[in-house]
């Protein structure tokens, strides 16, 4: 057939495929541009009024065969995810999404995805940009402490068009990427689209403290201007030069989680004998959200001028009830491998804490196609990334009288017994507060960007897209962290039974009795008349100029690359020099003297690149490539100052001498591409790092005084270094396929699986080598799925390997994730085509997350959060 449509992007005189985002969803067309004077002398095959020539449809893809079409058709090593693909699963927020991908593991915190592990190697290590502007990050509280990764939940599900993962770095892309690049692109409009909205509301239920979910989300965009009227058709940029596109998104839910957490004596190595048990009963309520567009001005086809901004993040409140056993330390190990200590003492305290996670983009950009097939394109940015917690609150009752408790955790790790002989830990009585402190913070990151590239058609070869590229950017960015601790040397006597509310509660599977809950509201109205509260004002003071810092690091970059194709050979091969200037300051404590600390750094490296791809057969490829990348130390990793955080229990130290971690990269992958977007590859890969970054724990006992107060007995102190060489080696296979051609029902049946492996290596310590810290030596994906007159049935399970959490003094000091699996269920039906209903099943395993210290039955934290049955409607015009 033929059709006129609008041009939006540059369609030379030969046959080629056109990759664009369809209402923020991936979809492709075959087209032949036709070569008269008139669009020749346009450049670019369009007509000199801006309207495009007859255009032949060869065909029309899915968003899922688009997303394959363009990895396919790139230069280097990347996989693409559609918001089709995104949506057939419960995934609420990018991290979710993103671990169904071959080569990507993910952490959880609270219940949902958090960060993202691409070829086993830290967080840290891999960049994240929105519209392609790079992220900062929001949580400064990343798995090893880098504070670089961008946590995943502040980006709703809602708000993505598409994502696409680069595993093998172009020199035009920004080398701090040792892990890889995740692009989250937004939503927009598509190619001779006039208008589009779409959305979904949902609403579900979570069992395990039988909460209730909101789910809602819209996107729109339309064409507007002076020109003609939607009825007329457009047939050139004039007739509507402008257009908007707008996503808004919310998400809310109250879930709570059940958690078991317990330190063990250092006194014996890899002795099952706890030192603390905490039972730790949860209440979360979070709010995410998501709001933002992108308003675009194209007068002609040669030009285009964009403004774009986005917001989103989360808003979340935590109630935590704990019950604390603070054992003696001199346990007797009895006939059935229980333990009895004699002079055990009990705490309950509630932490009751708000925290907002922010991340917002703003960009002004251009594009423009020059006379004789150059191209220019252009932005500037800023970007900000907040973690704003306005209070902090952590009050503990402690019960002075000793009693024996007897517990047995070697019968099930995952459940331990105990009992007591004389106090009641469901009781209240006897309990009185103790402590009391409050631990407001402010983290903010700003970055101002700027980049330009030219590309230049070249004619080494008469392959139709080889070009040269070079370009330039720099980044600003600015970091600021600031705590304003309060704590208090004297607290009102006020017995537990004066704030309790509801009934004694029993969880963690009903296997555990956790006493009452204490009333949030009577602890506020507590704090707020204030008697009998002495703060430490001085050690308040110390504390938090011990813990604030400042820090910049600029970062100034130019490339240059050639793409070159010999017929069935492409290559891609270029340079990048990047420039970093780092200043960091904090201010060192010394009695009562704050004395301020600055150190810099400062340095430049370079990062060649050559990619290849090979057409074995049409739809078949092998890809082989070499790049560079780096990962630069995180603000907390050089910071001076010391971060105290009482909630968690954990010190942090920086170490301003370290070394940013530099890596050489080798893959060699074969791909075949299959119908209806399916897919059969696999591929080897190998990186030579140096000067890796590690953290350095141990537990260490705080007296709970001047800026430690709060803190408890057995708090894990972090510190970071640099190890000379590491290694991560590994394979990943992926298939999907759809079976169409099976007779009757069977023919929508389609099943999906991935598999990543990985041998990484580490000295840990001297003499000593592990594998790398986050490292899984196995992670699998696998989906059975049937799809067929509007009915899309999904049934899909994750699987992650046990990885380093942590490096301790010794081995026996060494904290694992260990491994797990879970499973997720999706459905949705398509009413007509206007409408839809949606049923989705999270975690339907329950899978907990679960902490190990040396060994695999030495459980240090087990977390469950039971599952989540959400149901809805879609619509979409």
């Amino acid at each position: 057939m033929k059709i006129k449509c609008r041009k939006y992007i540059a369609v030379r005189p030969y046959k080629h495929t056109v990759i664009a985002l369809a209402i923020g969803q991936l979809f492709a067309v075959t087209a032949m541009a036709a070569t008269d004077s008139a669009a020749e002398a346009a450049g670019d095959g369009a007509s000199a009024s801006g309207e495009l020539q007859t255009v032949k449809v060869a065909g029309q893809h899915t968003p899922r065969a688009a997303a394959r079409k363009q990895q396919e058709n790139a230069p280097n090593l990347v996989n693409v995810l559609s918001s089709e693909d995104i949506i057939k699963l419960p995934d609420v927020n990018a991290g979710e999404a993103l671990r169904r991908v071959p080569g990507i593991s993910m952490s959880m915190g609270s219940g949902e995805g958090r960060f993202i592990n691409i070829r086993g190697l830290d967080a840290d290590l891999t960049t994240t940009t929105f519209g392609g502007v790079r992220l900062p990050p929001t949580n400064v509280s990343t798995p090893f402490g880098g504070g670089r990764a961008v946590e995943m939940g502040v980006i709703p599900a809602g708000m993505i068009g598409s994502i696409t993962v680069t595993k093998t770095n172009k020199p035009e892309q920004d080398a701090e990427a040792l892990g890889g690049t995740v692009e989250i692109t937004p939503k927009a409009l598509a190619p001779s689209q006039d208008a589009f909205l779409n959305g979904k509301i949902g609403v579900g239920i979570e069992p395990l403290r039988s909460t209730g979910v909101s789910d809602l989300s819209v996107s729109g965009g339309t064409r507007f201007g002076m020109g003609a009227s939607p009825s007329s058709g457009l047939t050139g940029y004039s007739d509507r030069p402008f257009s908007f596109v707008g996503t808004a998104s919310f998400y809310r839910d109250k879930r709570g989680s059940d958690d078991l957490e317990g330190s063990y004596s250092s006194k014996s190595p890899f002795s099952k004998a706890y030192s603390s048990l905490d039972q730790r009963y949860y209440s979360l309520t979070r709010h995410r959200y998501g709001i933002g567009g992108e308003l675009s001005y194209e007068p002609d086809a040669a030009n285009k001028w964009y403004v774009r901004y986005y917001d989103s993040g989360y808003r979340e409140t935590i109630n935590r009830q704990r019950l604390t056993y603070n054992f003696s330390g001199a346990p007797v190990a009895n006939a059935d491998g229980s333990f009895t200590d004699a002079k055990t003492t009990l705490s309950k305290s509630l932490r009751d804490e708000q925290e907002t996670m922010s991340s917002q983009v703003f960009t002004l950009g251009g594009k423009h196609t020059l006379a004789g097939g150059a191209r220019v394109d252009y932005d500037v940015a800023h970007t900000a990334g907040t973690d704003d917690r306005p209070f902090d609150y952590n009050s503990t009752f402690a019960n002075p009288t000793s009693t024996a408790a007897t517990y047995n955790n070697v019968a099930n790790a995952n459940y331990p017994t105990i009992s007591t002989a004389g106090v009641n830990p469901a009781s209240p009585a006897g309990f009185v507060l103790s402590s009391f402190n409050n631990t407001p913070l402010r983290a903010r990151t700003t970055e101002w960007s700027g980049a330009a590239n030219l590309a230049l058609p070249t004619h080494l070869t008469s392959a139709p897209d080889e070009e040269l590229k070079l370009g330039v950017s720099v980044r600003e960015r600015t970091n600021d962290y600031h705590v304003y601790p309060y704590t208090y040397s004297a607290v009102p006597a006020v017995p537990l039974s004066q704030t309790i509310i509801g009934a004694p509660v029993t969880y963690y599977g009903n296997s555990l009795q956790n006493g009452y809950n204490v009333s949030d509201q009577a602890m506020r109205d507590l704090y707020a008349q204030g008697s009998g509260f002495v703060r430490n004002t001085a050690a308040d003071t110390l504390n938090s100029a011990k813990q604030s810092t400042h820090n910049t690091e600029n970062v100034f970059a130019a490339y240059v690359q050639q793409q070159v194709n010999f017929d069935k050979l492409g290559l891609l091969a270029g340079v990048r020099v990047e420039t970093t200037k780092a200043d960091h300051a904090g201010n060192a404590i010394t009695g009562s003297t704050v004395t301020p600390v600055q150190t810099s750094n400062s340095y430049t490296n370079l990062f060649p690149s050559v990619q290849a791809r090979y057409e074995l057969a049409p739809a078949s490829l092998l890809r082989a490539s070499f790049s560079s990348t780096i990962a630069r130390p995180g603000f907390n990793q050089t910071s001076a100052a010391t971060n105290i955080d009482v909630g968690n229990n954990i010190v942090t130290t920086g170490n301003p001498n370290l070394k940013p971690t530099l890596s050489n990269n080798f893959d060699l992958s074969y791909e075949r591409y299959l119908p209806q977007g399916g897919i059969l590859s696999v591929g080897v890969f190998d990186k030579a790092l140096r000067n890796y970054i590690v953290n350095r724990s141990v537990v260490q006992t705080f007296a709970s005084s001047g800026a430690y107060t709060g803190i408890a007995p057995n708090t894990r102190v972090v510190t970071y270094g640099n190890v000379s060489s590491a290694r991560a080696t590994g394979l990943e296979a992926n298939f999907e396929q759809r079976f169409t051609t099976l007779p009757g029902v069977l023919g929508g049946l389609g099943a999906a699986f991935n598999w990543t492996y990985v041998d990484s290596s580490l000295e840990i310590r001297p003499g000593e080598k592990k594998m790398l810290p986050s490292t899984s030596r196995n992670t699998y994906n696998g989906a059975v799925f049937w799809e067929r007159d509007g009915l899309n049935l999904r049934l899909a399970a994750n699987y992650m390997s046990r990885n380093m959490y942590s490096i301790g003094s010794n081995s026996s000091s060494d904290v694992f994730a260990e491994s797990r699996v879970s499973a997720d269920f999706g459905a949705s039906y398509q009413v007509n085509k206007h409408y839809g209903v949606f049923f989705n099943a999270k975690n339907l395993t329950n899978t907990a997350l679960k902490y190990t210290q040396g060994s695999a039955d030495r459980v240090i934290q087990r977390e469950t959060y039971g599952m989540t049955l959400e149901a809805g409607a879609t619509f979409n015009f």
